[in-house]
C-alpha cells in the first residue's frame, strides 16, 4: 500500500510554491488586477509591483533592476539568450560554445541554430562532469559569438567553474551566458564577480510559481528582441505581464536568497547522511558527478544489475518521489545524455537514481528512504538474476 505521506526527493524537478509566496501573489489576481500598461490608479499599482519584483530579482544576483527581463521560465530564457545573441551577432560570427551536459533547453536551441547555418562546439566534461576553462579558451575562434555553460547540472549536481569560464570569455570579448536554473537559492551568485553577461532562472525551482522566469542581460549587451508586439519589458518581450507570477517570482527569490549558506549547510548535511547510508548498505553503487563541487541537495547514483525505472516504481509504491534524471526527459528510452557524457556505460546509466533534497526534506525522510532502498535494490537484482 502507498504511504499516506509523500516523501519528496525530486526538488530539482520542481518545488511547491511557498505559502508566503502564494500570499504575496493573491491580491494581484483580484484586488490589484490592473494592466500595467494602462494609465489609471490600479495600473500604477501593478507597475509598482513589477518594479519591486524586478529589484528583488536583481538584488539576488548582484544586478541592476533595468537588466532583469521577465519570461515564462528557464526554457524561454535560455532560448532568448542563445537565439538573441546569435541573431544579433550574425554579422560578426556564427560560432557558439557550450557543453555536452547542458539542459535540453540549451542543447535543442543550439541544434536548431545549427540547422540555420551556425556552428556549435559541444565541449566534453571529465568523469565528474566538470568543464575545464582551458578547454573553453582553446575552443574560441575569431567567429565565436557566445559561450553558454550551465552553473550547476540538473542531473548530477556538478557545479562548474563559471567565474573562470566567464573570465576566459570576457578576455576574448565573447558574451557569456549561464543557465542558473538549479543554482538560485543553493549557490551564491554575483553577475559582476562571476563575469556573467546573461543568466537564466526559473521561479518554480526555488518555491515560486510555475510559468515565470527571468533573463538577466548585462547593460550594453547586443541581443535581438524575443517577442514582437507591444512595448512590455522595455520593448524586448512583448505581451501583457504575468502580474501574479512576477510578484511571486520576486517574493520567492528574495526568500530563497536570504541565507543561502544556512540553507545549503542543512541540505548538504542531509545529503551526506543519505549518501553514506546508501554506500554502506548497498553493494555495487557509484556516485555520479563531482564528490564535493556539487549542489548541496543533489545525489545521483547508479546501481549494478537493476533498471532505474523499475526502482522508481517500487519507491513510488511506498510514497517516495524521485527520478532517474531530468523531468523534461521523462519517458525517454535513451540513457541520460549527461551520464553518457561522464563516461557512464549505457546499462549503468539506465540504472541511475537522482535524489534531490529541499525544504520538504526532513531527517526522518532520509531514514525512511534508507529503510526502503536496500531491499528494493536487492529485490530487483534477484528478479534480474544479478544476485544481491
Amino acid at each position: 500500500m502507498p504511504e499516506d505521506r509523500i516523501r519528496y526527493f525530486d526538488h530539482s524537478a520542481t518545488t511547491p510554491t511557498h505559502p508566503d509566496v502564494v500570499a504575496a501573489m493573491l491580491p494581484y489576481f483580484t484586488d490589484h488586477f490592473g494592466n500595467p500598461s494602462s494609465l489609471y490608479g490600479i495600473a500604477e499599482e501593478s507597475r509598482e509591483a513589477i518594479a519591486r519584483a524586478r529589484s528583488q530579482v536583481a538584488a539576488a544576483i548582484g544586478a541592476s533592476p533595468e537588466e532583469i527581463f521577465f519570461t515564462a521560465g528557464g526554457t524561454e530564457s535560455d532560448n532568448w539568450a542563445i537565439k538573441g545573441i546569435a541573431h544579433a551577432h550574425r554579422d560578426r560570427g556564427d560560432h557558439i560554445i557550450t557543453t555536452a551536459i547542458e539542459h535540453h533547453a540549451v542543447l535543442h536551441t543550439c541544434a536548431f541554430l545549427e540547422e540555420g547555418g551556425f556552428s556549435v562546439t559541444y565541449l566534453p566534461v571529465d568523469r565528474e562532469g566538470r568543464v575545464e576553462p582551458a578547454a573553453v579558451r582553446d575552443a574560441i575562434t575569431d567567429r565565436t559569438i557566445l559561450v553558454t555553460v550551465m552553473t550547476a547540472n540538473n542531473e548530477v549536481g556538478t557545479v562548474q567553474p563559471i567565474r573562470e569560464i566567464g573570465a576566459v570569455a570576457r578576455e576574448h570579448g565573447v558574451p557569456f551566458h549561464t543557465d542558473a536554473v538549479q543554482a538560485i537559492g543553493n549557490l551564491e551568485l554575483d553577475v559582476d564577480e562571476d563575469n556573467i553577461d546573461l543568466l537564466s532562472l526559473s521561479g518554480h525551482k526555488f518555491y515560486g510559481p510555475k510559468g515565470i522566469g527571468a533573463l538577466y542581460i548585462r547593460k550594453g549587451t547586443k541581443i535581438a528582441n524575443l517577442i514582437h508586439g507591444g512595448g512590455q519589458e522595455r520593448g524586448r518581450r512583448a505581451g501583457t505581464e504575468n502580474l501574479p507570477g512576477v510578484v511571486g517570482l520576486g517574493a520567492a527569490i528574495e526568500r530563497a536568497c536570504t541565507d543561502i549558506p544556512a540553507h545549503a549547510a542543512r541540505l548538504a548535511g542531509l545529503r551526506d547522511r543519505l549518501l553514506a547510508g546508501i554506500m554502506e548498505a548497498i553493494p555495487d553503487v557509484t556516485l555520479n558527478g563531482h564528490p564535493t563541487e556539487r549542489l548541496p541537495g543533489n545525489i545521483n547514483v547508479s546501481f549494478g544489475g537493476i533498471d532505474g525505472e523499475a526502482l522508481l516504481t517500487l519507491l513510488a509504491m511506498k510514497g517516495v518521489c524521485a527520478s532517474t534524471g531530468s523531468a523534461c526527459s521523462s519517458g525517454s528510452e535513451s540513457p541520460s545524455h549527461v551520464l553518457l557524457a561522464l563516461g557512464v556505460p549505457p546499462q549503468r546509466a539506465r540504472a541511475s537514481l537522482r535524489l534531490t533534497l529541499g525544504d520538504l526534506t526532513a531527517g526522518e525522510d532520509v531514514d525512511y528512504l534508507l529503510t526502503l532502498l536496500p531491499d528494493a535494490v536487492k529485490k530487483l537484482r534477484r528478479l534480474s538474476g544479478a544476485g544481491a
